[in-house]
């Protein structure tokens, strides 16, 4: 059959791991109890318009309780420059709860059964502890057992992740071959633009952040889809990200119809020229203005129906891409 364009989702499942370091519990609540309410309703417009799904999940998620949690803890534990950075001290104090009942911001099993019940949904790896791979500090050590440990506790609840998406698109590429060794077949990669490009927290400027907001209204970076994914000498394939879908916000309220035509424009060129684009965000961005944000998805789902219609537009998961896409072999040094 003939290659058609391909619309990939994934999101990054986290709860408060995903911003312990940068945000009190208090200041994000209305977010981490919203997405109680998100995950259901995007699994059921996901099921309605037939979307294949990545869902990047936080290993610690996994954990029915407490316990269970300390149970998990890796063998090397990642020795961040900047303390605050780890988790595992955190543990132990009281901000975690017994179990998910009592504790909505740090356990979801119940959430993840829900998602692997609906058709065509893939749990993939956000690493155990979100773990950071840039940042100075940390070692491959640390890395791999991080991986090890999240490989026990999903296993142990029936998953199997063959994809992994690095924490805050920390990509190193010296652990591509530590995530195939430990039978990861793909990953995703940041956009090919400068402003994308990251190594860490302290890279982190102002100017950049900028920048991908007003890319997210106007078009500064390009359509970033992709003609074929890229396979890296290890074997692991790129899916790299297409455009993170920025939340809405009632400051930018006016602009709205800008961040959906940019996304329409960028759907439209892909199922046009038979490319792939890679769309992404975390469930707990939609906790707030719920019914806004499932409005906006829904809106470019229908755009993609549309496009299916007419050009044979197909989703497509991370790992069905992987494994179903064009792909090219490539040749390079991977940098230590």
């Amino acid at each position: 059959m003939d290659k058609t364009g391909a619309f990939v989702i994934s999101l990054d499942f986290e709860l408060y791991w995903g911003v312990r370091d940068k945000r009190t519990i208090q200041s994000y609540e209305q977010n981490l109890l919203g997405v109680r309410q998100v995950i259901p309703a995007l699994l059921e417009l996901f099921a309605k318009y037939e979307m294949h799904v990545t869902w990047a999940t936080v290993g610690f998620l996994f954990c029915e309780s407490r316990k269970e949690l300390a149970g998990v803890i890796p063998r090397h534990l990642p020795t961040y420059s900047d303390d605050k950075l780890s988790p595992y001290p955190y543990l132990d104090t009281d901000a975690i709860g017994e179990h998910e009942q009592v504790d909505p911001y740090h356990f979801a099993p119940s959430l993840i059964k829900l998602i692997s019940s609906y058709p065509h949904q893939f749990i993939g790896s956000h690493t155990l502890s979100h773990y950071y791979c840039l940042e100075p500090g940390q070692t491959p050590a640390a890395f791999a057992a991080d991986l090890d440990s999240f490989q026990r506790v999903t296993r142990k609840k029936g998953y199997s992740s063959s994809s992994i998406v690095f924490p805050r698109n920390q990509v190193q590429p010296a652990y591509l071959s530590l995530c195939k060794k430990k039978g990861f077949r793909s990953y995703r990669g940041n956009e090919q633009s400068w402003m994308y490009h990251t190594r860490g927290a302290a890279e982190e400027t102002l100017f950049k952040r900028a920048m991908r907001l007003m890319d997210a209204y106007v078009n500064l970076s390009g359509h970033n889809n992709y003609e074929s994914l890229r396979r890296s000498p290890e074997g692991m394939v790129d899916v790299p990200s297409s455009r993170f879908l920025r939340p809405y916000s009632p400051r930018l309220q006016r602009l709205e119809k800008w961040r959906m035509k940019r996304i329409k424009c960028d759907l439209t060129h892909t199922a046009e020229h038979k490319r792939l684009y890679h769309l992404w965000w975390h469930p707990e961005n939609f906790g707030s203005h719920i019914e806004e944000n499932l409005s906006f998805l829904e809106e470019i789902l229908q755009h993609y129906a549309m496009l299916r219609e007419r050009y044979g537009m197909q989703s497509l998961s991370m790992e069905e891409a992987a494994a179903k896409w064009n792909q090219q072999e490539v040749r390079h040094e991977v940098l230590v």
